[in-house]
């Protein structure tokens, strides 16, 4: 076993997602479970809460028995800030621009976070997310969402 078990990523990624994982099936204990045909309020947070707990138990004891990356003490500014700015601007533009140009966004916005942000790669990995978006959450699940205000 590690002796450094707290210096570990897994270890730490483990613990968040036990946390994270153990919350949702602490809200969703009330709620009506239902079948995997019916499935009530409470199906999918219990489920996908059960499913957080068992990777957070399988990473914390892979941070426990090996050698794995330490943590780093340094925080990036600058994702720290413009992540949060680019959920808000998905907020603002949902309903003022459309579906499609907060999307864009949102996802143009979370790239430029990162250090490494190339403009080819994030213009074609942002429309075929956004296209894909569109598919699923506007004509498939059926969101009340114009596609861009105004136009669609």
């Amino acid at each position: 076993m590690n002796r450094n078990f707290l210096e570990s990523k897994d270890f730490w990624s483990g613990l968040m997602l036990i946390a994270i994982g153990g919350g949702a099936l602490f809200i969703a204990r009330n709620y009506q479970f239902g079948s995997s045909l019916r499935m009530g309020p409470g199906y999918f947070p219990t489920v996908l809460g059960g499913i957080l707990v068992m990777f957070g138990v399988y990473f914390a004891i892979a941070g426990l028995r090996s050698g794995a990356e330490p943590l780093k003490s340094t925080w990036s500014l600058r994702a720290l800030i413009i992540l949060p700015l680019s959920l808000v601007l998905f907020g603002l533009l949902i309903d003022r621009a459309g579906f499609v140009p907060a999307m864009l966004a949102l996802i143009v916005g979370s790239a430029a976070a990162s250090a490494q942000f190339k403009v080819v790669e994030v213009a074609l990995f942002s429309v075929l997310l956004t296209a894909f978006c569109v598919v699923v959450f506007i004509w498939m699940l059926g969101l009340p969402y114009e596609l861009i205000t105004g136009i669609w």
